[in-house]
């Protein structure tokens, strides 16, 4: 049992208490854990892009138009000269029924964008001024 009084930590010195990073190089990054290198982009986006069989009840993201969308957003985050961000079209990301949808990393903050619109307030928004955009965003609890 520790008998080191109320916020005094029992380590030796020199060592740095249990669960505290020893220097910055080991301090966690955004949802790591110590020793994890620095992200490689500031921001990752995944456009759900997949497409399922005609008909399906579930719908796909491709037939909403999330190519279209997704190619409109890796160019229009050039022109805006985005640094660090990485737009990338995935396979499925079980939300189609949502979608088109899109997931942003590290943050992991889930959207809906169906229009060039939504896609350009979220490029403002989220990726450039880096607030939320409440009124596209998916909760966990949004789905079938």
């Amino acid at each position: 049992m520790d008998e080191s009084p109320p916020g005094k930590d029992s380590s030796p010195p020199g060592v740095a208490p249990e669960g505290t990073p020893e220097s910055a190089a080991d301090a966690p990054h955004a949802a790591g854990h110590p020793g994890d290198p620095a992200p490689y982009y500031r921001s990752h986006v995944f456009c759900c892009t997949n497409e399922r069989i005609a008909g399906h009840p579930r719908g796909c993201c491709k037939d909403k138009g999330a190519i279209t969308l997704r190619n409109y957003m890796k160019a229009k985050a050039k022109e805006l000269g985005l640094e660090g961000v990485r737009i990338n079209a995935s396979g499925c990301l079980d939300r189609c029924e949502l979608g088109p949808t899109m997931v942003i990393y590290p943050e992991g903050v889930w959207y809906a964008c169906k229009t060039k619109e939504d896609i350009d307030t979220v490029l403002e928004q989220h990726l450039v001024a880096g607030g939320r955009v409440p009124h596209l965003m998916l909760k966990p609890e949004d789905g079938p």
